[in-house]
């Protein structure tokens, strides 16, 4: 036959307990200092950005000398398709009285940084931990910080660090700056002694053969005139390469005429 499921009272009624009154300020500062020394001595802390946050195991530690012991009320999936997800409800339980003295809830979900490939029974035990330490903060927090330590669980600052990943931008390659964007004061003093090199523009035959050749018939006006336009920005090698072009075009389009005829 199976046994009856046993009551809170039953299971506890056994369990003995300290006789911490937290109504008494002297009794409350005893607690406290045995707290930070079983704390540091066995190592119950996280550092966060230079602050100690107690992992849960302190907490309890602190609970059970008060003699308030946690109850998991329910451990919920709620998950969906996308996220893996698990909600949790603690009750605390104070034994010298026999009465329900604070409640936590929390969550825990696969979608949190660095839970992504955590498996299901360590998701939904993390939401229960979180739990156990949302309910003793809620009723214990001052003891901590009297203890001298931060009165939010460290479970419970991982799970509000918690952030979206954000890629870092690539590098972007340094481009060089064009030489007329460059400015007089980051033109370095010996650039500044050297003169530039001077650029040989389009000797006046150069440019009365250029001439000569766009008033050939076959050069259409929007070619002339384009070429008309630029004709004194151009050095001497850049004329050369004029000449040839237009001496070539025109060569193409008499024979051009010469065939179709």
């Amino acid at each position: 036959m199976n046994e009856a499921p046993k009551t809170t009272k039953e299971v506890t009624k056994n369990v003995k307990v300290e006789s911490y009154d937290i109504a008494r300020s002297d009794e409350t500062l005893d607690l406290a200092k045995d707290l930070a020394k079983f704390i540091k001595d066995n190592k119950l802390t996280t550092n966060v950005q230079g602050k100690e946050f107690v992992n849960v195991e302190g907490w309890q530690y602190a609970g059970s000398r008060l003699g308030i012991v946690p109850i998991v009320e329910h451990v919920i999936n709620v998950s969906s398709p996308e996220e893996m997800k698990y909600q949790a409800k603690v009750t605390l339980f104070d034994l010298r009285h026999g009465t329900t003295v604070g409640a936590g809830f929390a969550v825990c979900s696969n979608k949190e940084s660095g839970k992504k490939f955590y498996q299901e029974f360590a998701i939904m035990s993390m939401a229960q931990t979180r739990a156990i330490g949302k309910a003793y903060r809620n009723c214990l927090a001052w003891i901590i910080r009297a203890a001298g330590y931060e009165p939010t669980p460290a479970e419970e600052m991982d799970y509000n660090t918690n952030t979206v990943a954000v890629a870092a931008p690539a590098p972007v390659a340094a481009q060089p700056v064009p030489a007329m964007q460059v400015l007089p004061a980051e033109v370095p003093a010996i650039a500044a002694e050297q003169p530039a090199a001077p650029v040989h523009y389009a000797t006046a035959s150069q440019k009365e053969e250029i001439i000569r050749l766009l008033n050939h018939p076959v050069i259409t006006r929007p070619e002339k005139t384009k070429m008309l336009l630029n004709i004194n920005r151009l050095d001497e090698e850049r004329a050369v390469q004029a000449i040839a072009k237009l001496r070539k075009a025109i060569d193409d389009r008499e024979n051009g005429e010469k065939v179709a005829a």
